[in-house]
């Protein structure tokens, strides 16, 4: 019997588009009817994984430079580079490390400096903190015709990476090089939550207006960018950008309904739940509360020496959907409140189809406002906008509400509008249904 032809590099890939309709990737099933076997799932095959089914056909040809993490594996846990370099069929002009570096080994807000990778002996790139302007002289630096961005991303605003990715298309089309993404799934899945972020509280932890839970893949949020963001970034127009899609994936599920393995994305980021709740206690980040880092469960374990077992009661009578406030106590080993015991909580969620991270943290904070020793996190090294939580909120306003004793509700409905346009506009750009 012969062999089934290969898939074609359009079937694999889709367009530049601003969002034109296009076919799923060949073998991809509808989210509504998903392919299965023997009455289990179809696996997950992510980007990379497809790509690397058909030996990197869609890559060869072009001189790559690859902006990875590692996250950017396989299935069997190899990493994408690592396979590309042993295929010895392309040129890897270069790679870049984003914030906690290529292979992994630095902290939060640190990077790996410019080096040579023993395992594969290609030049390493510090590209953290890197602008686009910064990012093109690093491409030209080394060659690239092709940027490969395969990393997996949390779903929030307010985690680097996306902007990474941003910042290497605009870097990529002022260069006059493509871009590919290696999708792969969003772990906290589709729904989108949370407010706009501003023009006047841009920063690295949200570098352009979209929502805090963007609810789409790093392709499809490639793919927003290109439509929505790029034609009036600098020089205008849109990169040509192509997407190697995941298959058999149900953009309605979460990490742990899957069978890919979870790689930390960043030290403070262990597990899929840990990606669940940061999605909203990232806020804490923004208070003198301890978030958790330092801990078994950052972003989990929520605390400070002035809280008490009132903080989970309170919470817990709040009645919020599909998660439970655990009374907990824990000693950060670094970041707030280091070696002292702080009171608070760990974040149980009981069912994340109902769980609303964004909502629940709002109902965090307004609890933890009522203690008189709460306080927002302020940055002397940023007079003009001196209040963290701002930047991580997208605006004034939630801090605003908060201190004003606005309850939940009335700072939730607050972005109701703009997260609405956000869901419409986001619609043409998505690639899974």
């Amino acid at each position: 019997m012969p062999r089934p032809s290969a898939p074609s590099r359009r079937t694999l890939l889709t367009g530049t588009a601003a969002g034109a309709a296009v076919p799923l990737l060949a073998g991809a099933a509808p989210a509504a009817a998903r392919a299965r076997a023997g009455g289990r799932p179809a696996a997950l095959q992510t980007g990379a994984d497809a790509a690397a089914a058909q030996d990197w056909s869609v890559l060869r040809g072009r001189r790559l430079g690859i902006v990875s993490n590692p996250t950017g594996i396989l299935r069997d846990t190899r990493h994408v580079v690592d396979s590309m370099h042993a295929s010895g069929t392309l040129d890897i002009a270069g790679v870049f490390g984003p914030e906690h570096g290529f292979r992994g080994s630095a902290q939060a807000g640190e990077a790996e400096p410019e080096t040579i990778d023993p395992r594969t002996g290609l030049t390493v790139y510090d590209a953290y903190g890197a602008n686009a302007a910064k990012m093109a002289e690093l491409f030209a630096k080394a060659g690239a015709d092709t940027i490969v961005f395969d990393i997996q991303d949390v779903g929030a605003r307010f985690y680097t990476y996306i902007w990474t990715m941003y910042n290497a298309m605009v870097a990529a089309r002022d260069t006059g090089a493509a871009f590919v993404v290696l999708d792969r799934p969003n772990p906290i899945g589709r729904r989108a939550d949370g407010a706009m972020m501003t023009p006047g509280f841009t920063s690295g932890v949200g570098l352009k207006p979209i929502v805090q839970q963007h609810g789409m893949t790093v392709g499809e949020l490639a793919r927003y960018f290109n439509g929505e963001l790029l034609p009036d970034e600098g020089a205008g127009g849109p990169v040509e950008l192509e997407v190697v899609r995941v298959r058999g994936w149900d953009p309605e599920s979460y990490a742990q309904d899957g069978d890919l393995p979870w790689v930390p994305p960043s030290p403070n980021m262990p597990t899929a739940d840990t990606a669940l709740a940061y999605a909203g206690t990232c806020f804490f980040e923004g208070t003198n509360l301890s978030e958790g880092r330092g801990t078994t469960r950052p972003f989990e374990w929520i605390g400070a020496p002035y809280l008490d077992y009132h903080y989970s009661d309170r919470l817990n009578a709040r009645g919020l959907p599909g998660v439970e406030f655990r009374e907990a106590y824990f000693v950060p080993t670094f970041g707030k409140h280091v070696g002292a015991t702080c009171a608070g909580v760990q974040v149980h969620v009981a069912d994340r189809r109902r769980y609303e991270p964004v909502t629940a943290a709002v109902a965090m904070l307004v609890e933890a406002a009522r203690y008189p020793e709460f306080a927002w996190r302020q940055d002397s090294w940023d007079p003009q906008r001196p209040f963290w939580i701002d930047k991580l909120s997208g605006s004034t306003r939630m801090r605003t509400m908060i201190d004003e004793g606005r309850d939940v509700a009335a700072v939730v409905a607050a972005w109701k509008d703009e997260l609405a346009d956000f869901t419409r506009r986001r619609r043409r750009y998505l690639l899974y249904r």
